[in-house]
């Protein structure tokens, strides 16, 4: 008579064949959740854009304007070069997971990024493999 079940062997092969497909979806997983968080950080730069020019249309100098608030990703600073009368940087600093992520908007809505995939002077780096 046929015993049912699994041999030890089919369920070793099983777990290594589930073992090499975790190996390669959980880096892929990890850099899709960076990306979506990275859009938050990159939403308020370009909405803390806006706000900084309404502000100057209504004050004729960027000094004293607005800066976007810190979220659960995201920390901003708007003082780091200090505002002029006529030029502005806004920095978006990662937090937790995406620290070392750092993206930055000026008046002339100039972007750039400092980021664990790259570095770019003239666009933001927003997954992994992006280029300039």
């Amino acid at each position: 008579m046929k015993e049912k079940g699994f041999t030890l062997i089919e369920l070793m092969i099983t777990v290594a064949i589930i073992a090499i497909l975790a190996a390669v979806a959980l880096p892929a997983y990890s850099d899709y959740v960076k990306r979506g968080q990275i859009q938050d950080g990159t939403t308020n730069l370009a909405s803390g854009r806006v706000r900084m020019e309404q502000f100057f249309q209504d004050s004729q100098t960027y000094v004293g304007g607005p800066c976007p608030a810190a979220t659960k990703y995201f920390t901003y600073d708007c003082g780091t070069p200090a505002a002029t009368a006529t030029t502005y940087t806004i920095t978006a600093n990662g937090i937790g997971g995406l620290a070392g992520f750092a993206y930055t908007i000026d008046q002339g809505g100039n972007q750039a990024s400092t980021t664990g995939w790259g570095n770019c002077t003239n666009a933001w780096v927003l997954k992994k493999g992006d280029a300039c």
